[in-house]
């Protein structure tokens, strides 16, 4: 835009033209910056109407961009010659208090917090057009990647979506929308608004153009050849990339000193390692959030949780969570330098982790009677929903909440969990780094102070993974009163084929170490199982009789023959899925053998519910009904996907986790999009970045192999792997070998762990 001040002078003013969905997903720190100083404009401008707090907060943010860390005096000197708001005197105060909430941040995180914010605000990227509509009534248009907008006054009042819209046109002062008839609904299939002048009528039709173009085609439009004497209607075409050739330029053709970069990290598996540790702390602290932010706001609205209760949770949750915000920070930091240097091909201190990863590796066993504490919290917590119905009602509309993706209690874990991450990726850096190294030794002394924590609290994980096992499926199975018995422990879960009167019948087994449950899948509309019948396991007895299929019996009077109790039929999926429950359940018989009488909660002999009447299973149908579950649970992909999962393969989970951005492609589809992938619980959840508070969607990868695509695949780019279960498929590509690798490798183990059945294509 050209500001002519004099008949000589011109003041060029540069501007943002296309505002897309999420600035954040910007490559440059540049064009970040650049969009930045855009919504600066707008705001003090009144383009980017907010509340006075959104406001501050969005000022402070500026603020620390441009002169660092709080200072009183230096900022108030800084305000009063510089002004960010209309107004702002009355928002100082505000100002000053949430600037010193941004103590060690950089001028990139600053700025990409002000994109983070704005991107939410109604008004972000609208310029307004006004118009009138047929009925004279004084209106506002404005275009935006989504389409055509009318607002009146500030209130947006319709969005006519770009699928929506047939064609766009004008006529003189006229602007019109022609509908797809199967879509207008009420609507006219032309529908007509007045701007001022042809001017400004065209002008705002070309600008649609550009918007429609830009976000919504594939390719830049071929220019319409000019007629020769006489042409009807506007030659005006967008000229330049679409932003789906901007992204995939971006991709494919990487900046000279990126190529540089990315060539020397490439012999230099510590860097990835610290990206992996950055990647992966910030899901960490997203895990926190949901307990410490999402879950508190939950029971604090409804006044649901005991103040004891209240203090107990969040005074073991919270200093842990602000410690491992200053880490994830301090690691962001250097990992910022090390890059930095990397590209101007400096090197030095930057180029390390060990002294931040010692210091911290340090600081945790400050911790360990926080993290000793959590299996309190977990059964206190278990016990109140119990008593309080109001917090039962919170946590179970909590747990339907998009941000609670996992079990509520299962976030209970991830605090000692992590440490166990810390230690593995520790080893990792370790075992890379030559011992002269100038990083070797710190990092060696963070392996050893992290390895004293995880060994102190070895016995405390083992108990929360099976307390939060059975809460789990104490709320996932109906008929079972008291699954937590003292001393039972989770030994396997899975889908077997029983044979009853009706031949074989699918059922969900469950195996404790005292005992054998197996269940039925509930009511149509329902997510919980019901169980069908029990079996102690004190004088059990395992035996074949017939291939793939196995008779469980109780022991008679001594000297006496077995009494039949349960024949498992066809099909046990493989081979090697029948030998794990063989060996599982004779390792459970031979140690409930050493157990006292009492130690079953279920008495001595089966209790089976497979001839209930029709009655009993539709009085239990609405206690079914009260308990509505994800469906990507463990228990519930077993169920679909005739496998199973053990406490060994659940152990192996903790520590195959992995977090970072992939590039997905479907199997009939031709292009890439660009996802922050998460791998936890058997299952892979899905985000546009790592800012996002829940997936777009999840993939559990129970029953799915690994591996490379083979030529038939077509897919003829580096770095990529290939998930497929049965007619599924789908290619995940990697920025790197090293992350590439380190993908395969956790998908791989997590899917063949000492407990893990494998598929029957891995036995031929």
């Amino acid at each position: 835009m050209f500001l002519f001040i004099g008949p000589k002078n011109a003041l060029l003013r540069l501007a943002v033209k296309f505002f897309p969905p999420d600035p954040g997903q910007l490559q440059e720190e540049y064009t970040r910056y650049l969009f930045a100083l855009q919504l600066k404009r707008d705001l003090l401008e009144e383009r980017l109407p907010c509340t006075d707090t959104t406001a501050a907060l969005l000022a402070s943010h500026l603020l620390q961009a441009e002169i660092g860390d709080y200072d009183e005096t230096l900022d108030r000197e800084h305000l009063k010659a510089n002004e960010y708001l209309p107004s702002q005197e009355h928002s100082l105060e505000k100002i000053l208090e949430f600037h010193r909430k941004h103590t060690g941040q950089t001028p990139a995180e600053s700025d990409f917090q002000v994109l983070e914010i704005a991107r939410k605000l109604e008004m972000y990227g609208i310029r307004f057009h006004t118009a009138s509509d047929r009925e004279g009534a004084r209106i506002n248009l404005a275009v935006s990647h989504m389409g055509v907008l009318v607002f009146q006054g500030t209130t947006k009042i319709n969005t006519f979506n770009w699928s929506r819209v047939r064609k766009l046109s004008f006529k003189r002062k006229r602007f019109l929308i022609k509908l797809h008839p199967e879509v207008r609904g009420p609507y006219q299939d032309t529908l007509e608004f007045l701007l001022g002048s042809r001017d400004e009528c065209k002008n705002f039709w070309k600008i649609c153009v550009e918007y429609h173009t830009f976000f919504r085609l594939f390719d830049q439009p071929k220019a319409r050849a000019k007629a020769v004497l006489f042409s009807r209607g506007s030659s005006f075409r967008y000229s330049g990339r679409t932003q789906k050739q901007l992204v995939d330029y971006v991709r494919d053709n990487p900046r000279s000193h990126d190529l540089c970069f990315l060539q020397s990290m490439a012999a230099d598996e510590a860097y990835f390692i610290v990206k992996e540790i950055l990647a992966t702390e910030r899901t960490y602290l997203k895990d926190l959030e949901v307990l410490t932010v999402w879950f508190r706001s939950a029971v604090v609205k409804e006044d649901a949780m005991p103040a004891d209760l209240m203090t107990l949770l969040f005074s073991n949750i919270d200093p842990i969570y602000e410690f491992h915000r200053g880490f994830l920070r301090a690691v962001e930091q250097r990992l910022a330098l090390w890059e930095g240097s990397s590209n101007t091909h400096a090197t030095g201190d930057h180029q390390r982790i060990g002294d931040i990863l010692l210091r911290n590796m340090h600081q945790l066993k400050v911790f360990t009677s926080y993290f000793q504490r959590h299996d309190e919290v977990l059964t206190e917590l278990e016990k109140a929903t119990r008593r309080f119905k109001k917090l039962e009602t919170v946590y179970k509309e909590f747990e339907l909440q998009k941000v609670c993706y996992l079990p509520l209690n299962a976030f209970l874990l991830k605090p000692i969990q992590r440490l166990v991450h810390y230690r593995l990726l520790l080893g990792r850096l370790c075992g890379h780094y030559a011992p002269a190294h100038p990083d070797s030794a710190d990092c060696r002394d963070a392996l050893q102070a992290i390895t004293e924590v995880t060994s102190t609290l070895q016995h405390s994980l083992a108990r929360l993974e099976t307390l939060q096992k059975l809460t789990e499926l104490q709320r996932d199975l109906v008929g079972v009163e008291n699954l937590l018995a003292p001393g039972r422990e989770f030994i396997r879960e899975g889908c077997l084929h029983k044979l009853t009167r009706k031949g074989l019948q699918q059922r969900m087994f469950f195996l404790f170490s005292d005992v054998l449950l197996y269940t039925s899948k509930g009511v149509t509309g329902t997510s919980r199982f019901r169980i069908r019948g029990l079996l102690p396991l004190r004088g059990m007895l395992v035996s074949a009789w017939a291939p793939h299929s196995e008779k469980l019996a109780q022991q008679g009077a001594p000297g006496g023959p077995a009494e039949p109790a349960l024949n498992l039929g066809p099909p046990l999926s493989t081979r090697l899925e029948k030998e794990k429950w063989i060996r599982d359940l004779d390792t459970a018989i031979d140690a409930a053998k050493g157990g006292t009488e009492g130690d079953s909660s279920t008495g001595s002999s089966e209790v089976s519910l497979e001839q209930e009447s029709e009655d009993a299973r539709g009085s239990r149908g609405s206690l079914e009904g009260q308990g509505q579950r994800r469906a990507n649970t463990t228990v519930h992909v077993c169920w679909y996907r005739n496998t199973s999962v053990s406490r060994a393969d659940r152990s192996a989970a903790v520590e195959n986790q992995l977090s970072g951005y992939l590039l997905r492609k479907f199997k009939n589809s031709n292009g890439w999009q660009k996802l922050w992938v998460v791998f936890t619980n058997f299952c892979l959840f899905f985000y546009k970045t790592h800012q996002d508070d829940h997936p777009l969607a999840s993939l559990p990868l129970l029953g799915y192999s690994v591996s490379v695509p083979q030529e038939a695949d077509g897919v003829h780019k580096e770095h990529v792997f290939k998930l497929q279960f049965k007619s599924h498929v789908y290619f995940f590509r990697a920025e790197s070998k090293y992350t590439f690798g380190r993908w395969m490798e956790v998908i791989e183990r997590a899917g063949s762990s000492p407990g893990r059945a494998r598929r029957p294509e891995e036995e031929a």
